[in-house]
């Protein structure tokens, strides 16, 4: 289940774990990423805490908890190349994953038919 926030990160939920990044629409907006960074693993973050950056030609935007959560993992794949958050921004250019502190949390964001209607 892929969820979408008004950040314009998108969340997939596995189990009690969710991979965090952001949209075609984000990325699209920003233009060529050219610097990533990313939380610290064990991080603990609530709902809408910046959780990153990502830089690119044109400007710079944060990227923010879709939900509470600690982080259990970050792509270095994307820090060592941050293009991947251009050519591959729903795959391999994930930024980050998360160990769900309050999953009911995740029902409260929009499904791909509401963000494509948020995102026009």
């Amino acid at each position: 289940m892929i969820k979408y926030t008004e950040d314009h990160e998108w969340i997939q939920i596995d189990g009690d774990i969710a991979t965090v990044g952001i949209t075609q629409h984000a990325q699209d907006a920003l233009g060529d990423v050219v610097f990533v960074e990313l939380p610290e693993v064990g991080a603990t973050l609530a709902q809408k805490d910046g959780a990153g950056v990502v830089e690119s030609v044109k400007a710079a935007a944060d990227v923010y908890m879709p939900v509470d959560g600690e982080i259990t993992e970050i792509n270095q794949a994307l820090v060592d190349d941050p293009s991947l958050a251009n050519s591959d921004p729903l795959g391999a250019g994930w930024f980050f994953k998360v160990k769900l502190a309050k999953p009911e949390q995740v029902d409260a964001l929009m499904d791909e038919a509401a963000y494509g209607q948020f995102a026009g």
